[in-house]
């Protein structure tokens, strides 16, 4: 009996052990989440690191980004002998001078003295000039060197292409363009701008700009001028092509001087769109230079020349020296010579363009006037200032008081001469400026000093 408990009890206390059987859709299951956690992770991985390596590095090594420099034209002098100006229009840098030839040295005398300089009279100068012949291959000759001269101008030369897209009534999208011509007048370090007319721009949706070398760019407008319907723009340093940037001197023009009393019979080039297609030219001279377009705050000078073209035309007026001269407009002229050439003069213009190049806005007070004439000034004792003819309609001009008849003699404690100084004190001040303005105003007792605190507004 106790060995049937004993047997009983082992038999309890026996177990078996079986190994579990394998899942093998689960662990293939559990592989492949594995791996695809993994491939997620380097995935987020990779792109995390190509997201923040730019930053990371440019935090370890900053690069300097190229400054965006102040455009500064260098003054002009107000008032020019006919001698000066003609130095003026002379080039920049003067050719070094030739050796004098043994043959045509000084003479000397046998004291080793030089003698004095023959001096020709004028008979001798006519029987000269008589010897000298001219023929048609002379003629010849004289258009083929303005034709070589004229086509050395033109690197300073853009087409502006102004592209549009309208839509007709079948809905198709259909690109118009318009061109113009503009003229590179300065670089700013990152930016080069191009001077051009406005009004063929204004409502475009792309600009694109086409160099001398054919290469092409696209543009931004930086500012425009409703006065003289010109605009600014830029088109980046980067964009240009490698031909521009091979040249050790990016082709920006060289400002002449158009203020000038003896302008007239000055031979003058015109290039750009003078016939109103891209690529055109003409030859003349300047007839006329005293014609002054009155804006607010500002005159400018109207250059006439006898070059016949198009009244759609755009370009530059260049001399015989590679310097501007004039901005080609249109519209500024009278009937019976709609179809001669005219341009602003560029000296007025200069410190417009100046701060259209900056994006800047122009501080505005609203006059239109003039210089106080010297017989005025001795006959009626009128003061030399700007003297005040007109006043735009609610300027901050007006709301303080200004008159028709007034003369501004001083700003802000700068005197002020004439009207051009006026406009050149007012261009160096900005919008919303607090001006002092003394002013000299007829009464019966003569005239009298007055002084007006004027709120500058701001005009494109």
């Amino acid at each position: 009996m106790p060995d049937l408990e004993q047997k009983n009890q082992n038999d309890f206390m026996v177990e078996k052990i079986k190994v579990r059987p394998v899942n093998k859709k689960k662990l293939i299951r559990r592989t492949l989440i594995t791996i695809s956690m993994a491939i997620i992770f380097g995935l987020v991985a990779c792109v995390t690191f190509l997201v923040l390596e730019p930053v990371i590095s440019n935090w370890l090594n900053p690069e300097e980004e190229p400054q965006v420099e102040m455009v500064a034209f260098p003054e002009d002098k107000e008032e020019m002998s006919p001698e000066e100006m003609l130095a003026e229009n002379l080039p920049t840098v003067s050719p070094s001078p030739s050796p004098v030839p043994e043959a045509t040295a000084e003479p000397e005398t046998e004291d080793g003295q030089e003698e004095d300089p023959v001096v020709l009279g004028e008979e001798q100068v006519q029987e000269i000039l008589a010897q000298v012949t001219l023929d048609l291959d002379s003629y010849q000759e004289m258009y083929q060197a303005l034709s070589v001269y004229a086509d050395s101008l033109k690197r300073y030369i853009v087409t502006v292409t102004a592209v549009t897209s309208n839509i007709d009534w079948l809905d198709s999208v259909q690109e118009s363009k318009n061109q113009c011509s503009g003229v590179i007048v300065s670089e700013n370090g990152v930016e080069l701008l191009i001077l051009t007319d406005y009004s063929s721009i204004m409502s475009a949706e792309r600009l694109v700009m086409t160099f001398y070398d054919g290469s092409q760019a696209d543009a931004q407008l930086k500012q425009y001028n409703s006065a003289t319907n010109l605009a600014v723009l830029s088109v980046t340093l980067e964009s240009l092509s490698e031909v521009v940037k091979a040249e050790e001197v990016l082709p920006i023009v060289q400002f002449g001087y158009s203020s000038g009393k003896n302008l007239a019979g000055t031979p003058v080039v015109a290039i750009g769109s003078p016939m109103g297609t891209t690529g055109s030219m003409g030859y003349g001279i300047i007839t006329a230079s005293s014609t002054v377009l009155p804006t607010a705050d500002r005159n400018y000078k109207l250059i006439l020349t006898d070059i016949s073209g198009s009244q759609n035309a755009s370009g530059v007026l260049f001399d015989l020296h590679g310097q501007m001269l004039g901005i080609i407009t249109n519209n500024k002229t009278g009937s019976d010579m709609k179809h001669l050439i005219s341009a602003y003069g560029i000296s007025e213009l200069q410190k417009t363009v100046e701060k259209m190049s900056n994006a800047a806005t122009i501080a505005y007070m609203g006059i239109k006037g003039g210089d106080v004439p010297r017989e005025a000034n001795q006959e009626l004792g009128v003061p030399f200032g700007a003297y005040v003819e007109e006043i735009d309609m609610d300027s901050p001009a007006m709301r303080e008081g200004i008159q028709p008849g007034d003369v501004i003699t001083a700003m802000d404690d700068k005197a002020v001469a004439g009207f051009s100084t006026y406009s050149n004190i007012l261009m160096q001040m900005e919008p919303g400026q607090l001006v002092t303005v003394t002013v000299m105003r007829q009464s019966q007792d003569g005239y009298k000093e007055m002084e007006f605190s004027i709120e500058l507004g701001g005009v494109n």
